[in-house]
C-alpha cells in the first residue's frame, strides 16, 4: 500500500506500509542455531526518496535514499530491569537483520546497487536506550546487511528514545570507503503511530549514489593539506 507519493522541488518521496502476511517477508523465521523466540512485528515500513534537482541545478545522477523499518514489541517491556539481554538479542536480532536486509534488497534490486548504508533504532518511552542498542549493535543483526551488500565499512548508526512520529534518522557512509564524504548522507522519515511506549523501531538505510554536486573533497584531501601545511 502506498502511503504517499509527492513531487516537491525535484524530490520524490514515497512510503509503503506492508502487511506482515504479504509474500516479500514470508518465511523469514528464526535463523538456524538461534533460539526459536517469536518476533512480534506489527508492521514493516519502506521509505523511498529520489532527488533530481539540488541547489536549483539538475543532478547529473539522481540520488536515491531509502529505508526499511520494523515496528515490533519491545521484548523487555513490562519486565522491570532485565540484567541479561542476551537471550532476546541472540533470538531476535538475526530475524530482524534477515527481514530488513531482504526488504532493502527488494527496493535496491541487488546488494551491489547499494552504495551508502547505515542503521538506526528507536525505543518507546517505556523502554531503555539499551534496548534500542541491543538489537542493532550485534553482528547477529548487522552481518546480514554487510554480507548482502559486500561492505567493508562499519555501519553508522543512531539509537534513541522517542514516541510516535519521532524522526527516524539513519546516517550513511560509503560501504567501501569511510572517508568518502559524498556519501555522508542521512535518511530521515517517521511513522505516525510508532513507536508506542512498549515498542521498538529497528531500521536500515541506504543510498544509490552520493550527494548531487558534491564538491567538498574527502577526508584524505584534508589530511594531505594538513600535512603540507605542517611541513
Amino acid at each position: 500500500m502506498v502511503f504517499h507519493n509527492t513531487l516537491l522541488l525535484g524530490v520524490v518521496r514515497k512510503m509503503e506500509y506492508h502487511n506482515l502476511n504479504e509474500p516479500q517477508i514470508n518465511g523469514l523465521g528464526p535463523t538456524s542455531g538461534e533460539t526459536n523466540m517469536k518476533l512480534e512485528v506489527r508492521k514493516l515500513v519502506t521509505y523511498i526518496e529520489e532527488t533530481f534537482i539540488e541547489g536549483g541545478k539538475e543532478a547529473a545522477r539522481p540520488l536515491k535514499l531509502f529505508g526499511a523499518a520494523a515496528v515490533l514489541r519491545n521484548p523487555w517491556a513490562g519486565r522491570g530491569f532485565v540484567e541479561d539481554l542476551k537471550p532476546e538479542i541472540h533470538a531476535l536480532a538475526p530475524q530482524l537483520g534477515e527481514m530488513l536486509t531482504a526488504e532493502m534488497l527488494r527496493v535496491a534490486g541487488s546488494g551491489d546497487a547499494i552504495e551508502g548504508y547505515g542503521k538506526a533504532a528507536i525505543v518507546g518511552t517505556s523502554g531503555e536506550i539499551e534496548h534500542a542498542s541491543a538489537l542493532i549493535h550485534t553482528l547477529r543483526f548487522g552481518n546480514h546487511y554487510r554480507k548482502a551488500v559486500g561492505a567493508k565499512s562499519y555501519l553508522s548508526f543512531t539509537n534513541l528514545r522517542g514516541g510516535p512520529n519521532c524522526p527516524i534518522s539513519i546516517p550513511l557512509m560509503h560501504k567501501h570507503d569511510e572517508g568518502m564524504r559524498s556519501h555522508y548522507l542521512t535518511v530521515q522519515f517517521s511513522i505516525v503511530d510508532a513507536p508506542a511506549p512498549d515498542e521498538l523501531v529497528i531500521a536500515l538505510g541506504a543510498s544509490i549514489g552520493g550527494r548531487p554536486h558534491h564538491r567538498i573533497g574527502d577526508r584524505y584531501q584534508d589530511l594531505k593539506e594538513l600535512e603540507s601545511n605542517e611541513a
